[in-house]
């Protein structure tokens, strides 16, 4: 009997082991905070990928020092491909960049590209009724208050952490940035008046710049909706504000069957029109890049970042 049953554990276990991928649910790690646009482009694709892979596909939130948290939980992950990642670009270039101590993992390493999804600009905004109501008057002010000025992020090592020390850079100001967990914190701070201002992604302000309650002074590249919000150029500076873009990655090494399927379910996900007109209220822009071309964009961004944060004395 004791036989049997070995033999009939061994001939489930080698039948389990055969099935195709997925064989059970796929996690998707947010590296922000419930409520970030991240978490809410990730929860909007996990749906159609789960219709299009046929199992679960579950959003789950692990924030953290501007996303490195969830990335390096991804890159211990078994790699099996049950386990990917959704993140920002702050994770994957400018952390690694500009403080590349703080962190455990090497994006262009121990990541494989699954394909970008979808990109928002990133804007400066304060609140409707701040003293400054432009990028100038901000700017003007900080001068006149040195070191008094708080600007929120999302976290450490972030694309907005990044902005707002670049802004200090081209403008000759000392803007204070305050880290927070997500993108949805900071804005609860600005709000109450604990910070003067945020840079975050538009699809974590958007509904708050059309209310009247925050007010845009300066974006990294145009929003047909948010027309008036000039960049930096506009503004007669050098050099632009960073935008963000999200993409989807795996632990190195996973079975090429499994890259193979996640990147046709990502792909199909990002160019379905019911995904695309949900997020594209919220700033977020459905815009595939391949795997190839997201690999080479990592690469060119870090290289722009890592010579910029050297330029202006922000490297650690």
């Amino acid at each position: 009997m004791r036989l049997l049953s070995f033999i009939a554990g061994v001939v489930f276990a080698c039948i389990a082991s055969a099935q195709p991928f997925p064989n059970g649910p796929v996690s998707i790690v947010v590296p922000l905070a419930p409520g970030d646009a991240a978490d809410i482009s990730a929860r909007t694709m996990a749906e159609e990928m789960s219709h299009r892979l046929g199992v679960p596909v579950l959003a789950v939130n692990r924030p953290g020092a501007g996303g490195a948290v969830g990335a390096a939980s991804v890159v211990q992950a078994k790699k099996d491909g049950q386990t990917i990642l959704f993140a920002q670009n702050s994770a994957l270039t400018f952390r690694p960049a500009v403080d590349p101590q703080s962190v455990s993992y090497d994006a262009q390493k121990d990541l494989l590209p699954l394909g970008i999804s979808s990109r928002t600009p990133s804007v400066l905004v304060v609140r409707s009724d701040a003293p400054y109501k432009t990028f100038a008057e901000f700017i003007e002010y900080a001068k006149k208050n040195p070191g008094q000025v708080r600007v929120g992020h999302p976290g450490s090592g972030s694309v907005g952490e990044f902005c707002i020390l670049l802004v200090n850079a081209l403008a000759g100001v000392d803007l204070v940035p305050i880290p927070h967990t997500g993108a949805a914190p900071a804005v609860t701070a600005l709000r109450g008046g604990h910070i003067e201002g945020v840079v975050l992604a538009l699809g974590a302000l958007g509904s708050h710049i059309k209310a009247g309650t925050l007010r845009g002074l300066a974006t990294s590249n145009k929003a047909a909706e948010y027309a008036d919000i000039p960049t930096l150029k506009e503004l007669g500076y050098k050099e632009e504000l960073f935008g963000v873009w999200f993409s989807y990655l795996a632990p190195a090494g996973i079975p090429e069957e499994a890259r193979k399927v996640l990147v046709g379910a990502i792909e199909q996900a990002v160019k379905a029109p019911a995904v695309a007109a949900r997020l594209a209220p919220l700033g977020i822009l459905q815009a595939y890049a391949s795997p190839e071309a997201q690999a080479v964009e990592m690469r060119e961004e870090f290289r722009r970042v890592a010579e910029m944060a050297k330029r202006a004395g922000l490297a650690k």
